[in-house]
């Protein structure tokens, strides 16, 4: 039997939040990717590149699994009742919910975290307790069918892992090998703990407005849901 495994793609988004966890995922045997979005428009991520959606919300078929990246595009998607109500319905009959990043926002904000563990991107970790999720720091977070990834690179950890749910250990190791994906960074600055007071420092200005934009929007959604 074919998996359908939909990722949501919209304007903003992380493309490495997608392309990763979709190289993983489109790596396994009888599975659909669809990529989806309102409209069919192309898309351009955060950085640049443009994306082209397969699929719209009305056409999407029932999902196995349903997956938010995450991205810069995040915040007006927390407040979007289409989007809300797609994952809402998706959420009813979808064997895995998942995101990776900040795409775990747009979840709390569908009130899919409530009471819940779960992760995202560390600069954006204490959101999470606001949209009634259990924060855990953690590279992947499973709370039964609810997976999520923390931020951006590791999605692909969350896919390799998602992948052993779906198949096997084998298969997803398998999938690890054909990828080459036997990460050595050349500097341990990839977490807040371990990077350069000086490097954290300027990736939290980087950050400043986009947090303070979030948090503003994560405190309407709380509200929202109540």
């Amino acid at each position: 039997m074919t998996l359908h495994i939909g990722f949501l793609l919209f304007p903003g988004i992380q493309q490495l939040d997608l392309t990763g966890p979709y190289d993983v995922l489109a790596s396994l045997p009888d599975v659909k990717l669809h990529l989806i979005c309102k409209g069919l428009e192309p898309v351009t991520s955060s950085t640049g590149l443009v994306l082209c959606p397969t699929i719209t919300y009305d056409e999407c078929p029932t999902l196995d699994v349903i997956c938010v990246p995450g991205g810069s595009g995040v915040g007006p998607l927390m407040e979007d009742e289409q989007t809300l109500d797609f994952l809402n319905a998706q959420s009813l009959t979808a064997r895995y919910v998942t995101s990776v990043c900040t795409g775990s926002l747009v979840l709390g904000a569908a009130g899919l975290l409530r009471g819940r563990r779960a992760t995202t991107h560390w600069a954006y970790h204490d959101l999470l307790e606001t949209l009634g999720a259990i924060p855990v720091q953690g590279r992947v977070v499973r709370d039964a069918n609810l997976f999520t990834g923390g931020g951006i690179t590791a999605g692909i950890d969350f896919a390799l892992t998602l992948a052993a749910e779906l198949y096997s250990e084998a298969a997803a190791q398998l999938v690890q090998l054909q990828l080459e994906y036997a990460p050595a960074p050349p500097f341990n600055a990839g977490r807040p703990g371990t990077a350069p007071a000086h490097v954290l420092r300027e990736a939290n200005k980087r950050t400043a407005e986009s947090r303070q934009s979030r948090r503003e929007i994560t405190a309407r959604a709380a509200a929202r849901l109540g």
